[in-house]
């Protein structure tokens, strides 16, 4: 059974989708993220993008809040 994206996933997050496609095309295989939020602000969103990392072969680094 297909995974069910949340609504609006693509839109609200069409730069992050267009990241995973290019950086996995390219061959790159770690992903940087300034914050957490990048990749969601609800659990499904969350969910879906770390979905869609791992579907792509990719591994996610978070960088560390400058305090």
């Amino acid at each position: 059974m297909p995974r069910q994206c949340p609504p609006d996933y693509e839109n609200k997050f069409a730069n992050f989708i267009r990241m995973c496609e290019e950086t996995k095309a390219e061959g790159i295989k770690d992903v940087v993220v300034a914050a957490p939020w990048v990749i969601g602000d609800t659990e499904e969103e969350k969910q879906e993008s770390l979905a869609r990392l791992a579907d792509a072969g990719l591994t996610l680094h978070i960088a560390a809040p400058k305090i």
